[in-house]
């Protein structure tokens, strides 16, 4: 199963977009009000008396030494927004490289667990194939010998081979045993499946 992680991109042209808007816009505001300042410069010195409404527009017009403060702070801003997206393009390379450490760890996880279940499933396949061997040679034995030799095992493990065996088989082996070998036994196969949910 792969895992794919969505990650935001950042486009690298974003933020250098929205410092040449804000340049842009600061230069049209420098232009509309450079505009009458050039005009009252060039006018004798007689005609530079301005009307009240003329001078409240000179005080909010910024003088030189106020854009030169603005562009120096926009240019810091700038400067600021572009370490800044350097930065995030840093951690969006990083985060890609280690999503592709994350995915080629899950892949070998995968394969690791496949190999592992074919493995157990032999291991498997194999036990069953040496219970089933074993169990035809305890059926075939002599009731008599099968028996004692069932007599000195312990009565889980007599049990497991008990109820593989055929029914007529496995009777005659239980009645050569002794009665509290035989009644262990009875104990254990009675309560293999008392554990089992009924519904």
């Amino acid at each position: 199963m792969k895992v794919t992680v969505k990650l935001p991109r950042v486009r690298g042209g974003t933020l250098a977009v929205i410092s040449v808007l804000l340049i842009g816009s600061a230069l049209v505001r420098i232009g509309l009000q450079a505009g009458p300042a050039i005009a009252r410069e060039s006018l004798p010195e007689q005609d530079q008396e301005m009307p009240a409404d003329s001078a409240i527009a000179r005080t909010v017009a910024p003088t030189s030494a106020e854009l030169q403060t603005l562009i120096d702070a926009l240019r810091e801003r700038e400067h600021a927004l572009d370490t800044r997206e350097a930065q995030i393009q840093d951690r969006m390379k990083a985060l890609e490289i280690a999503e592709e450490a994350i995915e080629r760890r899950l892949e070998a996880l995968i394969g690791a667990e496949e190999r592992l279940s074919a493995t157990l499933a032999l291991a498997d396949g194999a036990t069953e194939e040496d219970l089933g061997r074993l169990t035809d040679v305890y059926q075939k034995m002599k009731p008599k010998q099968a028996a004692a030799l069932f007599e000195t095992m312990a009565p889980e493990f007599a049990a497991g081979f008990l109820a593989r065996m055929r029914p007529d088989a496995a009777a005659e082996v239980m009645a050569g045993l002794s009665p509290m070998a035989a009644y262990s036994i009875s104990v254990v196969l009675a309560g293999r499946n008392a554990t089992v949910p009924k519904e």
